[in-house]
């Protein structure tokens, strides 16, 4: 009889490891910002992901030319905690452009799309079609979608 409860109870203790692994690995750590939006990030740079819709809180590292061609597009470097950098490009024909300077602390959900120097977040917005995770960049306490 110990025997059966010292076995069951081990088996539940696995059962529960497993689970907890299970929610880190495949759990939404990717929308919950943070650390955790930021290591998401960090793995689908090293898995070379793209289609990720990620949120990450980071600070503008420095802001760009706006990109005129086709739709304009916003476009600044944001730093990640762990140091990785990461091209946003905000549609401000869509969104309105949001009043950013190098230092700001900003939160940014939007799709990531790998390349060699550390990916693009982009869709930051909302969808107009509705067929599209919107996305948003928060700054100095206002939401810009």
């Amino acid at each position: 009889m110990i025997r059966s409860k010292t076995r069951r109870s081990r088996l539940l203790l696995l059962v529960i490891a497993l689970a907890v692994l299970a929610w880190r690995q495949w759990g939404p750590d990717a929308s919950t910002g943070g650390g955790a939006g930021a290591e998401a990030l960090e793995r689908a740079y090293q898995q070379r992901q793209s289609d990720v819709m990620l949120e990450v809180e980071a600070t503008v590292d420095r802001i760009l030319a706006d990109d005129e061609e086709g739709r304009r597009h916003q476009r600044f470097i944001i730093a990640l905690p762990g140091g990785r950098t990461v091209l946003v490009a905000h549609n401000i024909d869509l969104a309105p452009r949001v009043p950013l300077a190098a230092g700001d602390a900003v939160t940014v959900r939007g799709e990531y799309e790998w390349n060699e120097k550390g990916g693009v977040l982009h869709w930051t917005h909302h969808d107009p079609d509705g067929r599209h995770d919107p996305g948003w960049i928060e700054h100095a306490g206002r939401r810009y979608q």
